[in-house]
């Protein structure tokens, strides 16, 4: 089975796999995307205390809800918590999440990060679109410092969300990429690329 990505909008990214389900930074309703009810039996949240990029509410069920630094197991998912600062001095926590043998990095809204914390991941999600984090420019360093597998932005402007964020395309000039959008990813550990490959994910929109 392939672990498979959705990218519902802002920060928040499902990660399916044969091992669970793992939620990330579940949009809020109110944020022009449209995540729908969620089954996930884990949540992250990377900005605890922001509803701008956490609402479990979205989630069914009893989920186990991360927003901590820390090492956890649940139902055969690692998942490791790692804190950051954002621009405003509060904490974001960036996670790495190891499920069905992929290692995937979800780095939160950090203004500088521990590249050290993402070492062999082989997914990295990271923010682009700048507003109290990463700029495309700053964005694109961290990527080929960390050189994952496969890169998917996020937190950029696009459809209808109403942070003041730079579009995707800066963040790809930056890159030299030219990816066509994609409404998932599916991957196993053996599909994975050689080289870096940046992937940029369609967004759940309302209609």
């Amino acid at each position: 089975m392939a672990l498979e990505l959705t990218f519902l909008g802002r920060t928040c990214f499902r990660l399916k796999g044969r091992d669970g389900t793992v939620l990330m930074d579940p949009v809020p309703a109110d944020s022009g995307f449209a995540p729908g009810r969620q089954e996930a039996a884990i949540v992250t949240l990377s900005c605890a205390g922001d509803p701008r990029y956490g609402d479990p509410s979205v989630v069914t069920g009893e989920p186990k809800v991360l927003d901590a630094p820390g090492e956890y197991e649940i139902g055969g998912v690692l998942v490791t918590g790692t804190a950051m600062r954002r621009s405003d001095g509060s904490r974001t926590v960036s996670f790495v999440v190891e499920i069905d043998g992929i290692r995937v990095g979800h780095l939160g809204l950090p203004t500088g990060t521990n590249l050290a914390e993402l070492k062999d991941v082989d997914i990295l999600l990271l923010p682009v679109g700048g507003d109290g984090s990463l700029s495309a420019v700053a964005a694109a360093d961290v990527m080929t410092r960390v050189e994952p597998k496969i890169a998917i932005p996020m937190h950029y402007k696009v459809g209808p969300e109403r942070l003041e964020l730079e579009p995707l395309e800066k963040f790809l000039k930056e890159t030299g990429a030219k990816p066509e959008a994609v409404a998932k990813l599916q991957v196993t550990r053996s599909q994975l690329p050689a080289d870096l490959t940046v992937v940029v994910l369609e967004p759940r929109l309302t209609g």
